[in-house]
C-alpha cells in the first residue's frame, strides 16, 4: 500500500512528519510509536506491521513521529506535548474527511494515547499494544471508553499481562485481550503472530 510523506502543523507550531495512506472509506487510524528516547519512531517494525493490517482492512493510516523524534520539530516532553501531537494528528485526519477515527499505540505510544482517550477524545476504537504498565504510571488514566483490543507478550517485562489485567479492573472495561506466547516487548520474530491477531480483530 502506498504512503505519502506529509507534515502536520500541531500545537505550539510543532511540525510533525508523518506517512499517510489514503483509503476510499471514512475510516482512518493514528498510529503512535514507542518511546523516542529509546529509539522509538514511526518506522519501527511493529508500527509498520500494524499499518499494513489496517490498510488491508480498508482503513486509512497515519504513522507519525512525535515531537523531537525523526524529522519532527520540538523536543521530547515527557508525554504532555505528545498528547497534543496525537490530537493534532486526529484533527488532521478529520480535516481530510475521515469521520470514523481509530487510535492505536505501541508501548509509550499506547501510554500517550490512553491519556488522550481518558481526557475525552472521541474515537470509534482504541487499541493498545504492550501498554508499558511496569515502566510508566497509568494513575491519571481514569476512563477508557471504546477500547476494543489489547495485545501483549507472555515474556513482556514492560507490559506483563497481570498488570494489564489490573488496569482493566481499574477501568472496568472488558476488551479483547491477547497474550502472545513466547513473545517479548519488541515482538522479535513475532510480527506475523501479531499481524494475525490484528487482521482477525479488524475483520470481526
Amino acid at each position: 500500500m502506498s504512503e505519502e510523506f506529509i507534515t502536520i502543523t500541531g500545537a505550539d507550531a510543532i511540525r510533525l512528519e508523518g506517512c499517510l495512506n489514503r483509503q476510499e472509506t471514512q475510516k482512518a487510524v493514528v498510529l503512535s510509536h514507542p518511546h523516542p528516547l529509546y529509539g522509538g519512531n514511526m518506522d519501527v517494525p511493529v508500527i509498520c506491521r500494524m499499518a499494513e493490517c489496517f490498510q488491508s482492512a480498508g482503513i486509512a493510516t497515519l504513522r507519525f513521529n512525535f515531537r523531537g523524534a525523526g524529522g519532527s520539530s520540538g523536543a521530547f516532553d515527557n508525554g504532555r506535548g505528545e498528547q497534543d501531537d496525537v490530537r493534532s494528528c486526529l484533527a488532521f485526519l478529520s480535516g481530510q474527511g475521515y469521520d470514523q477515527l481509530f487510535l492505536a499505540g505501541y508501548s509509550f505510544g499506547a501510554w500517550v494515547n490512553a491519556h488522550v482517550v481518558s481526557a475525552g477524545v472521541d474515537v470509534c476504537d482504541h487499541i493498545m499494544i504492550s501498554p508499558p504498565a511496569a515502566l510508566l504510571s497509568f494513575d491519571q488514566v481514569e476512563h477508557m471508553p471504546n477500547t476494543g483490543l489489547i495485545v501483549t507478550g507472555e515474556n513482556d517485562d514492560l507490559a506483563p499481562d497481570f498488570l494489564v489485567h489490573d488496569l482493566l479492573s481499574k477501568w472496568k472495561i472488558s476488551p479483547r485481550v491477547e497474550v502472545l506466547s513466547d513473545v517479548d516487548h519488541f515482538y522479535v520474530g513475532a510480527l506475523d503472530k501479531l499481524g494475525g491477531v490484528f487482521s482477525d480483530y479488524l475483520r470481526s
